[in-house]
């Protein structure tokens, strides 16, 4: 019989908002797979908690290296219990790698469902959350940064990224630069913690705001991009949007067919825009 690997979310904040269950997988797991292990000393002993299995730390530096490691115990019929610092494995934390292999070999992968600033910073926002889609971290490079912004410039769901405090101003312009400094949005500092901190705004106002300094952990939730119909789209707009999707990699002729199907005209209305604009450029 092979073991169970289970994903353990923990707080992104205030330690009473861990879930009982936490407490119970952390006392009785044969390994516990910390992305910190000072950080989870802290929380069993807020929890008062004494893992009974071996700890061992497992973070981005030897994710690859000890997911073999583990992969075995959980082979070999043990309970292995992974826990990050905040939040839930694998969600821009360590834990895919690990799950993927555990699946691969045909072990149980289960979860004790946790706090996630995702979903904490998404319903405090006041933006639409019926539909939406998790973005990470974006890249610390500018011109990375901006192509990554633009591959979603035209997205009609609410967007929600981390980030870190010391680039929350770049990022900010950049958003405001690429999806219009009036698209609203919402800075959620320091979820559930003591400082908490929610600014909401035009994208314009909440980079301006963020060129002060701002500390602590960020989540940003970013209003997506409006509806627009047929007869608001001119020439100019259907290449600008061709442009934006060929900057993100996509060749000509699949941008065409993309802008065309979202924006609900003809093909040919927007490879004639393409190319009127081309000759117009020459």
């Amino acid at each position: 019989m092979t073991g169970t690997l289970v994903l353990a979310g923990t707080p992104i904040g205030d330690v009473q908002d861990a879930p009982p269950r936490l407490a119970e997988e952390l006392a009785g797991a044969d390994v516990v797979a910390a992305e910190d292990t000072r950080r989870l000393r802290r929380l069993t002993q807020a929890l008062g908690v004494t893992p009974k299995g071996r700890v061992v730390s497992y973070f981005e530096g030897n994710e690859s290296a000890r997911t073999p490691e583990l992969v075995e115990e959980l082979v070999g019929g043990a309970r292995v219990l992974l826990v990050t610092d905040a939040g839930m494995p694998s969600v821009s934390d360590p834990g895919y790698r690990l799950v993927a292999a555990a699946v691969e070999r045909d072990v149980r992968v289960t979860a004790v469902p946790g706090p996630s600033a995702v979903l904490t910073a998404l319903a405090v926002s006041g933006l639409p959350v019926d539909r939406f889609c998790f973005e990470g971290f974006l890249p610390r490079k500018a011109g990375e940064r901006l192509a990554r912004l633009k591959e979603v410039a035209e997205e009609r769901r609410t967007l929600v990224y981390f980030e870190a405090p010391h680039r929350l101003d770049d990022t900010l312009a950049a958003m405001a630069e690429v999806f219009g400094d009036g698209r609203r949005a919402a800075v959620c500092r320091e979820l559930t913690k003591t400082y908490e901190e929610v600014r909401r705004g035009p994208l314009g106002e909440l980079a301006a705001w963020a060129a002060e300094g701002v500390r602590g952990e960020i989540t940003v939730v970013v209003e997506g991009a409006p509806a627009r119909g047929p007869e608001e789209i001119g020439p100019e707009e259907l290449v600008r949007r061709v442009r934006v999707r060929e900057e993100a990699g996509e060749r000509r002729k699949e941008a065409i067919a993309a802008v065309a199907a979202e924006a609900g005209v003809p093909k040919r209305d927007v490879f004639d825009a393409v190319v009127a604009a081309k000759h117009a450029g020459a």
